[in-house]
């Protein structure tokens, strides 16, 4: 009698994160943008996962101003983190001073 894990698609493991110097990306970036080869094959070469790659080369496109429309820039994406905390920052002192007057308005 067969069971559902023994017709279950086997899937692969996650791949470990794995940390990359710029030099080691901007020369994959390079092989893809300068020599014309598919992400896919460079990817294959390098062991490195397509999605990776073509992260990269995107983020390299658009800083050299020839990315695709709405992908941000290296500049754009350090603003917007950076901005985020300033938010999330101003956000928790307006609550903290809400509160202090609330309880203060209630005493």
């Amino acid at each position: 009698m067969s069971t559902m894990s023994d017709t279950a698609p086997t899937t692969k493991p996650r791949r470990q994160r794995r940390q990359f110097t710029e030099e080691f990306r901007a020369g994959a970036v390079r092989l893809v943008i300068d020599e014309h080869r598919s992400i896919a094959q460079v990817a294959r070469e390098l062991d490195l996962t397509e999605s990776a790659l073509r992260l990269w080369v995107d983020r390299t496109r658009a800083d050299k101003g020839k990315g695709r429309p709405g992908v941000l820039t290296t500049a754009e994406r350090e603003e917007l983190s950076k901005l985020r905390k300033e938010d999330r920052k101003l956000r928790m002192e307006r609550d903290i001073l809400r509160k202090t007057f609330f309880a203060k308005s209630h005493l």
